[in-house]
């Protein structure tokens, strides 16, 4: 069974009428479409769209405001996956699986937080987090 996986309900929406339209149009032998098909399926089942409490946690579906150390501006990204947040959204997002997005999932606002980056270790201190709306 595959991990919940934080979404909009407009990016789940999405989902489901791609794959209406795949399943509409598929021919059995096309193996392209058959695993997408299969992909969005485990996508759609696995989908988390409820709203996220604002008390301060990072967790997907949070949108993060982060200062890096050294930085003058603050960093604002939405944890989670680009191709579950809102379409059209001109957004930073950080996996959970990146460096920064999991040095951040599960901390607190005020948390400072450690991670690697190519150019060596970098800290950032939790400003902000809030639900996605």
């Amino acid at each position: 069974m595959s991990a919940t996986v934080w979404m909009t309900p407009a990016a789940l929406e999405l989902l489901r009428e791609e794959l209406a339209t795949l399943e509409a149009a598929s021919r059995d032998d096309d193996p392209t479409t058959r695993a997408r098909i299969v992909e969005l399926r485990e996508r759609i089942a696995a989908a988390d769209t409820s709203p996220r409490p604002d008390d301060g946690l990072v967790e997907p579906g949070m949108r993060v405001v982060v200062r890096l150390d050294g930085a003058d501006a603050p960093l604002a990204f939405v944890l989670g996956d680009r191709s579950l947040v809102a379409p059209g959204a001109d957004e930073t997002v950080y996996s959970p699986t990146s460096p920064m997005g999991a040095a951040v999932d599960g901390r607190y606002v005020g948390d400072t937080v450690t991670f690697e980056t190519p150019r060596g270790p970098r800290s950032a201190t939790i400003l902000e987090a809030h639900p996605v709306a």
